[in-house]
Formats: C-alpha cells, sequence, structure tokens
C-alpha cells in the first residue's frame, strides 16, 4: 500500500488542520479523537509516513520505533489512565476496518471496556 500525503494525520502533521495536542515528541504526536467512543479516547501517530503497523515495523528507524512506543506509554500515564486500565488498538488494513491509512494507536479508557472481542463461532 502507497502512503497518501494527503490523508487527515498527513494535514494534521502540517498544520493545515488543527488537533487538540496532548503531547508530542520527536517522533510522534498524541491527540484527542474528534469522535471519541470512551471518556478518554486519544490517537497517537508517528511523524514518518507509515500506512500501518507492518508499514512502520519493517521502515522506521530504531529510534522511531523506541520513540513512538515510550510516547503511548507517556500518554497514558499523563491521561492518569494506567491504574484503572486501557486499552490500545492499532487497525491495519481493510478487514480490522482501518480508516486512515496512517498508523494510529487509539488510547481508550475511562470506562469498563468490557470483553476484548466477541469470540469466533464456526457458522
Amino acid at each position: 500500500m502507497t502512503y497518501d500525503n494527503e490523508n487527515i494525520f498527513a494535514k494534521i502533521l502540517r498544520g493545515e488542520i488543527p488537533c487538540d495536542k496532548v503531547y508530542e515528541s520527536d517522533h510522534a504526536l498524541a491527540f484527542r479523537d474528534i469522535q471519541p467512543l470512551t471518556p478518554v479516547h486519544v490517537l497517537v501517530i508517528p511523524k514518518g509516513a507509515y500506512v500501518n503497523m507492518d508499514d512502520f515495523s519493517q521502515k522506521a528507524s530504531e529510534e522511531e520505533l523506541a520513540d513512538f512506543v515510550r510516547a503511548v506509554g507517556q500518554v497514558a500515564r499523563d491521561l492518569g489512565v494506567v491504574e484503572a486500565g486501557y486499552r490500545t488498538i492499532a487497525n491495519n488494513g481493510a478487514d480490522a476496518h482501518q480508516e486512515v491509512q496512517h498508523l494510529h494507536v487509539h488510547i481508550l479508557a475511562g470506562r469498563d471496556l468490557g470483553g476484548m472481542i466477541q469470540r469466533f463461532k464456526d457458522q
């Protein structure tokens, strides 16, 4: 898959679209989701042009990889959700319903999130 420089997250990174920023590092940006699914819903994105986790894990530098993972943890700490618990989700590809073709991790918290996923049942 080819990276689209016109996706919404690329525009946010270029400053063309505003965001409610909660954290920024050399290689990552975190901001509140404009359509939150939970009381706390923040997106963490790498500043580099990576389509999804597969693309990122293959092409990102060690520094980018480390900074991004640390950013997710730092954002959770900054939001005060570590003790009660939080969920991270990164949708990758069509079957996972990835809506924006730029790697992003959702941090969801602020209420009981229930079970992880409904079990698959053979039909």
